[in-house]
């Protein structure tokens, strides 16, 4: 399947938490809308049942999904690859990777945090700043958290801003990725920051709050982690 347009996203369903639909769309409205193309990792194809979402294609080393599973997918017309169990890349990246194959401009991921693996987990977050995503919307969702990464400057060298359009109250949390955040700028967040610069490894990104629906980040250079939480979350 193909995808056009820049409004056009792929909704890759990973094999770890998945949370019910209802909690998805009180947390995050219209998360699911203008979906050409749902790619399930591997046991991810269960979650997406769960969220009542028409897989299109399952990739993986199927080792959380037996036959029977795989031949009723089969039977409804959802395409499978299936991966050695002896790879370089997760279930999830391939997911994501068969994504852009197609065509994907736009990425959203749900299932990426939790299961039975933290280290899965961590290289699921570490797949936000693949090079193949720089010039792609991408997000990992659950019910808790919107995770997407900034990175700058951009190709002529300039700085990188970004909307983080929500609700007042929510969390934004931004935190350095691999190196210093350095030359940092936000607007709409209570606690500002003015170019200022944000280490790798202390906490002082943590927790600020929107406070007007058109905040925003500018970073000079480094990657920023932003997440975004529920107000719900701080009560």
């Amino acid at each position: 399947m193909q995808l056009f347009g820049p409004r056009v996203k792929a909704l890759i369903v990973a094999d770890g938490d998945v949370p019910e639909r209802d909690r998805l769309d009180a947390a995050w409205p219209g998360w699911a809308d203008a979906v050409g193309l749902v790619v399930a990792a591997d046991g991810g194809a269960v979650g997406a049942e769960r969220l009542g979402l028409p897989i299109d294609l399952v990739v993986g080393d199927m080792d959380s999904l037996d036959e029977d599973h795989l031949d009723r997918l089969r039977a409804a017309g959802v395409a499978v690859e299936r991966a050695p169990v002896a790879k370089d890349e997760s279930d999830t990246e391939l997911a994501v990777r068969a994504a852009l194959a197609r065509g994907a401009r736009r990425l959203t991921i749900v299932g990426a945090f939790g299961g039975r693996r933290l280290d899965h987990t961590l290289a699921n977050i570490g797949l936000l700043v693949l090079p193949e995503l720089v010039d792609r919307e991408t997000e990992l969702l659950d019910a808790m958290a919107r995770v997407t990464a900034l990175r700058a400057p951009d190709a002529e060298g300039r700085p990188v801003r970004r909307e983080l359009p929500g609700r007042v109250g929510d969390l934004v949390s931004l935190l350095p990725f691999g190196a210093d955040a350095q030359d940092v700028t936000t607007e709409g967040l209570r606690y500002p920051l003015a170019g200022g610069a944000l280490a790798a490894g202390p906490a002082r990104g943590l927790s600020n709050v929107r406070l007007r629906p058109d905040a925003a980040v500018t970073l000079g250079r480094g990657i920023l982690l932003v997440v975004e939480s529920p107000a719900t979350l701080s009560e």
